[in-house]
């Protein structure tokens, strides 16, 4: 089977590279397409929404930024002078980062990752949607306990997605934050992925049982919030 193209990576390349570009658009399992503007991608720190300052003025030690993107969370706390290393799937993104000075690139799924173990994991602009479902979240909760040092932290971003069920039905077989998505880029289509919404409450009562200390740490006037995790046996399994 020959493999959807990178079409999430493609736009953010030809936008880099100042190619002439069209627009990223993104199709929802609720029925809509949004354009996905390219620049909001590559922000400067300034511009960072006030959730995602607030987390990075939270990192300690060596930080896994999970799902990079092109490395503006990476390139902010390098300037820092903190350690990072930056997983990313997209090939395309990866380039990026490698070509804005990102110093460690890492070229794959998280779930791929094999040492050494870290100090903070840092996932923005809702990065734990990556997850895809309920049951990746507790498999990630699990992988995290394994990559983390003893006193690290998990910190990440989500939101509540149940206003989008005030038009649309409210599904029964499945939690309502697992949202489908499908990236379209010069008529060229990608992969349809789930990514995770999940709100505070659910969180927990994963979290909880698998050992997890959760803080709610902040939220914005848009209810995007901020969590803290931290698991008090880390270590390697």
């Amino acid at each position: 089977m020959i493999p959807a193209p990178d079409v999430y990576g493609q736009a953010l390349a030809d936008y880099f590279d100042d190619c002439p570009t069209d627009t990223l658009w993104v199709h929802t399992s609720y029925g809509t397409r949004e354009e996905m503007p390219t620049d909001w991608f590559f922000r400067e720190p300034d511009e960072f929404p006030a959730v995602e300052q607030y987390a990075l003025s939270l990192c300690q030690g060596t930080v896994l930024d999970i799902g990079a993107g092109v490395g503006v969370h990476a390139l902010s706390l390098q300037d820092q002078k903190f350690k990072v290393l930056a997983v990313e799937t997209s090939k395309q993104c990866c380039r990026i980062m490698q070509d804005c000075g990102v110093k460690q690139v890492l070229n794959m799924p998280y779930a791929d990752y094999d040492g050494p173990q870290v100090d903070t994991m840092l996932l923005l602009m809702n990065g734990i949607g990556l997850v895809g479902n309920m049951a990746g979240l507790h498999d990630f909760l699990l992988w995290a306990q394994r990559w983390l040092k003893p006193g690290g932290q998990l910190l990440f971003d989500s939101s509540d997605v149940s206003y989008l069920f005030d038009e649309y039905t409210m599904p029964t077989d499945y939690y309502y934050g697992e949202i489908q998505f499908q990236y379209e880029y010069l008529e060229q289509y990608g992969d349809w992925f789930s990514w995770l919404y999940v709100d505070f409450q659910t969180l927990q009562k994963v979290c909880e049982p698998l050992g997890w200390s959760v803080q709610h740490i902040f939220e914005d006037e848009t209810q995007q919030y901020l969590v803290r995790l931290t698991y008090p046996s880390q270590g390697r399994l």
